[in-house]
């Protein structure tokens, strides 16, 4: 009995009327603010030497997005996303102090992905925009610390094998000795940085790539999602690569100069990533069946 008496109150409606006129932007702007201690985290985290600022990228590559939408940002936002904006949020609210500060700034970071995909239009794939907002986080020192010995190992094995073809190799753990000489996979050689560039790689490409000017449908949230198998494919391929090349230059008594090293890494990580904008940015076999769309 009390909705239908507050629509009768003028102030009550005029007031209705401007939070439902409010621009896009403020919305978003305001729940970003909302989130202001997780971006001082991050600030800090970023930038005190414990982890690596890529992190800014994927911020940016978000931001980009937003402001090349800004045009056609929806004015009823889809009330799902814009629900688990909120509760995210809240729940990063109430839990920073009882969670590990990275939690907590996924949590919020899911918010913000979360808000971005109630207000953006709809053929705008929400899997690429959840993929930015968790590769903003100051996560590679962790990832380095839980799944850097993991992929050395792998790296490792897989090195082993190859070389193992034409020389005498043996591994053991992360080590390998090729031919009497004792080599150390150590942790840049992990991959984790690669695997970092290669997932966001594949977020921007989908978001920002060639199809944008593409007639018809963009690359959806499916077709995403079933090309990341083929990311993960291409990133450990070329690390593993990247270290044989490496090792098996060590291993010949030619010691390669640091520049010599960091050049063969970017030149594999720059097929990597070729690659996966390759994989991602190629078009889905499609029919036009009456002037309309159908995937084949």
């Amino acid at each position: 009995m009390a909705l239908p008496r507050l629509l009768q109150m003028p102030g009550f409606v005029r007031y209705g009327i401007r939070i439902d006129t409010t621009p896009e932007w403020r919305w978003l702007a305001l729940l970003a603010a909302a989130l202001w201690p997780t971006w001082w985290w991050m600030g800090q985290r970023m930038f005190d030497g414990s982890d690596d600022p890529l992190g800014l990228l994927a911020l940016a590559a978000l931001g980009l997005l937003v402001w090349q939408h800004r045009r056609l940002l929806r004015p009823a936002p889809r009330l799902g996303w814009l629900a688990i904006a909120l509760a995210c949020a809240l729940a990063a609210t109430v839990t920073r102090t009882h969670l590990p500060p990275l939690v907590s700034a996924l949590v919020a970071l899911l918010a913000l992905s979360a808000a971005l995909a109630a207000f953006l239009p709809p053929h705008i794939a929400t899997l690429p925009v959840l993929g930015l907002s968790v590769l903003s986080l100051p996560l590679l020192a962790s990832l380095q610390f839980y799944a850097g010995y993991p992929l050395r190992v792998i790296t490792a094995e897989a090195t082993r094998w190859l070389l193992g073809l034409q020389h005498e190799v043996a591994r053991s753990g992360s080590s390998l000795l090729v031919n009497g000489h004792l080599v150390i996979v150590d942790a840049p050689c992990s991959g984790v940085q690669m695997v970092w560039l290669g997932y966001f790689t594949a977020c921007v490409v989908a978001l920002h790539g060639p199809r944008a000017g593409m007639a018809g449908p963009r690359l959806g949230n499916r077709a995403f999602l079933a090309r990341l198998p083929a990311v993960s494919a291409l990133v450990l391929t070329g690390n593993v690569v990247r270290n044989t090349l490496l090792v098996a230059a060590e291993a010949s008594d030619r010691h390669l100069p640091g520049w010599a090293h960091d050049t063969v890494g970017l030149l594999v990580l720059a097929v990597v990533c070729g690659g996966i904008g390759w994989v991602m940015g190629k078009a889905t076999g499609q029919h036009t069946c009456g002037g309309r769309h159908a995937s084949v």
